[in-house]
């Protein structure tokens, strides 16, 4: 099991909204915490504005603090909580697969080593061996090329090497027939982010569509799913997760879990960015979208996660 707060703990940055509180003092907010949230109802206001303005660790030292001093229940179970931390999920249960391919598709090296640490932690097991109990095929040798976090990290784009990968998915998809997948798994699961940005270039001059457009018409499923999420986050990753804010409050319903698990794990690393491309895909703001689309206590905690208007 892992928590929100672990996710949003793996890496802070410095486009984040929710930055740590100067002067800090974790046992003050757990009694103003236990005030709110004890007697006849609960104060979400003041609930509200202790966790939007605290960071992730900061956070995690109230819990400590307010179980220390109430001797009973974690304080991610009290009333009012559930409006900031998301409750723990199951990677394995329902919506798995997209959760999977958000993270995985997203995250630096780094933050997959400190992912794969917390989950140890908290359940004593590898990640990637659980990985591998639960997904097959190529979608399987997908994710745990991601999942082993040893994506190349250099930043030196070599234009002649980045045309022959091209050259390589065009002809494993487009210019054959049948889809030779391990090549398209090999080069985005391996290949530095700069090398593939350029590879994107280069892949749309020698086929004429864009390397998104061949991997649609080429595959399906999750494999389908997982190397689209590659190749958006290779050129951007706020706008990536722009997209999938969007697509959780599209149409009829909101996909409730979608939205504020990207808002809370993205808080304290790309906010501001991610609000900026939303801005410039959809012509209006990521909060008024939120103001649009939620009511309640619901809307005030996701609106102060936002921190502010565009």
């Amino acid at each position: 099991m892992l928590t929100g707060e672990c996710i949003c703990a793996l890496q802070g940055g410095e486009r984040g909204t929710i930055k740590p509180k100067a002067n800090f003092d974790a046992e003050q907010d757990a009694a103003a915490l236990k005030k709110a949230i004890d007697g006849f109802g609960t104060n979400e206001k003041i609930v509200i504005e202790i966790l939007t303005t605290r960071s992730s660790a900061q956070r995690q030292l109230i819990c400590k603090a307010y179980e220390k001093a109430t001797s009973r229940i974690n304080l991610y179970q009290s009333d009012g909580m559930e409006l900031l931390m998301i409750q723990s999920m199951s990677w394995f249960a329902g919506t798995k697969d997209k959760v999977l391919i958000e993270i995985f598709a997203s995250r630096s090296n780094q933050q997959i080593k400190a992912l794969s640490d917390v989950y140890f932690k908290e359940t004593k097991k590898q990640l990637t061996a659980a990985l591998e109990r639960e997904v097959s095929g190529d979608y399987s040798k997908a994710l745990l090329l991601l999942a082993l976090g040893k994506r190349d990290e250099s930043t030196t784009v070599d234009v002649n090497k980045a045309r022959e990968d091209a050259k390589t998915l065009y002809n494993a998809g487009e210019k054959k027939w049948g889809t030779d997948e391990s090549k398209f798994i090999e080069i985005l699961c391996k290949k530095s982010i700069p090398h593939l940005r350029q590879t994107v270039i280069e892949y749309k001059n020698i086929s004429g569509k864009t390397l998104q457009q061949s991997i649609e018409g080429e595959m399906s499923g999750d494999l389908e799913n997982l190397l689209v999420a590659v190749v958006k986050c290779v050129k951007s990753v706020p706008g990536y997760f722009a997209e999938l804010l969007h697509e959780s409050m599209k149409g009829a319903g909101t996909d409730e879990s979608t939205l504020t698990r990207i808002m809370v794990s993205r808080s304290e690393i790309d906010l501001l960015d991610i609000r900026a491309e939303f801005k410039k895909l959809y012509g209006h703001s990521l909060l008024s979208a939120i103001k649009s689309d939620l009511s309640g206590d619901q809307c005030e905690c996701v609106k102060a996660i936002c921190g502010g208007d565009d």
